[in-house]
């Protein structure tokens, strides 16, 4: 009983065996994060992103753990770069079964949060421009090659939860989040007849994150409140009282990669343990 309880634990595990994925943005800890889970369920893993020395150790990483990954530098807002690595990864592999892009914006590139009111168009736009935008030039060029090679792949966007939520001066990033999530359904509804599908993840706030932790830091510093009250506030509307974690998001990618993960296409996908706040 215990021998064939183990076999199952491995094919688990592997169910992503022999397939080819490819994650952009991997130097952010989301995308490292579902590259991992990628590599651990036999997937042989891409990182790419624009800091090489980042997506290196990354793969270091994995191979050290029994994975297979490369990493090469690709930048995630450059079509050529996008298509030129994509092609070499199909003609050394003759397929490309996954792709998740993990492409974030920092506050700094929306002028920190000013109001709508003070915002300028340019800070507005920005996360339209390098989410939106770099989603749609990773997924349109992935499915390229995923229907030349008859691949009837999986491509996994990614949102946050500000896409349904009421956040005050997060205009542009709230935007860009609600953006990515009908462009999910449109590219579902046209690459559904090669087999394709795609899917949006939408992680709620990661409190591992440098991300999450930093800003929280920085928010009890501008306004003078102590940092678990931030914490308790973001923590209020948990169903479980349980906050998710970087191995729920890449474990959620993986099973979405997987055969079982067909049900799930032209879905967003919370990843947040359940909110009240959040429909």
């Amino acid at each position: 009983m215990r021998g064939s309880f183990v076999q199952r634990e491995i094919k688990h595990m592997q169910n992503l065996k022999d397939k080819v994925a490819v994650v952009f943005a991997a130097s952010g800890e989301i995308a490292g994060a579902v590259a991992r889970s990628f590599a651990q369920h036999g997937a042989k893993v891409y990182v790419t992103a624009r800091n090489l020395d980042a997506v290196k150790a990354l793969a270091s990483e994995i191979n050290t753990k029994g994975g297979r990954a490369e990493a090469a530098k690709v930048d995630a807002l450059h079509e050529a770069e996008i298509d030129s690595f994509l092609k070499k990864v199909v003609a050394d592999n003759g397929q490309l079964d996954v792709v998740f892009n993990g492409i974030a914006v920092d506050y700094s590139e929306m002028g920190g949060r000013p109001p709508t009111m003070v915002a300028t168009l340019d800070q507005f736009m920005a996360p339209m421009k390098k989410i939106v935008g770099s989603q749609f030039l990773t997924a349109r060029v992935a499915a390229k090659y995923m229907i030349e090679t008859q691949s009837a792949g999986t491509v996994l966007l990614l949102s946050a939860a500000a896409s349904r939520s009421k956040i005050a001066n997060l205009g542009g990033f709230t935007a860009a989040s609600a953006a990515v999530e009908g462009l999910t359904r449109v590219m579902a509804a046209e690459w559904g007849s090669h087999g394709i599908k795609v899917t949006c993840i939408c992680p709620g706030a990661i409190m591992e994150t440098q991300r999450i932790s930093g800003w929280i830091e920085s928010a009890a510093k501008e306004y003078g409140i102590p940092v678990e009250q931030l914490v308790a506030q973001y923590k209020a509307f948990d169903i479980l009282k349980t906050s998710p974690t970087l191995k729920h998001v890449g474990e959620t990618a993986a099973f979405l990669a997987s055969e079982t993960g067909i049900a799930f296409n032209s879905h967003i996908v919370d990843v947040d343990c359940g909110k009240l706040n959040i429909l």
